[in-house]
């Protein structure tokens, strides 16, 4: 199954925006929790930006989940 990378970046977006709204946290407050600058997570969210493994590492961990709970947004 081919993956297109513009649309797999939207939906990790859109899924990271999801976790991050169920837990009550403003893009501040997880930019604050992960050490990453706003402007980032905010890119992250509009898939404006190829993040790194290491990015979505801090973010995993700001948001209290393992870093596969990111990559898992096709349910």
């Amino acid at each position: 199954m081919e993956v297109s990378e513009d649309k797999f970046l939207i939906d990790l977006g859109m899924h990271i925006r999801r976790l991050r709204e169920l837990k009550n946290l403003s893009q501040e407050d997880l930019a604050m929790d992960s050490e990453i600058p706003k402007i980032q997570i905010q890119r992250i969210e509009l898939a404006k930006i190829n993040t790194t493994v290491k990015t979505l590492v801090k973010i995993a961990n700001a948001l209290g989940v393992e870093p596969k709970t990111l990559l898992d947004f096709t349910k």
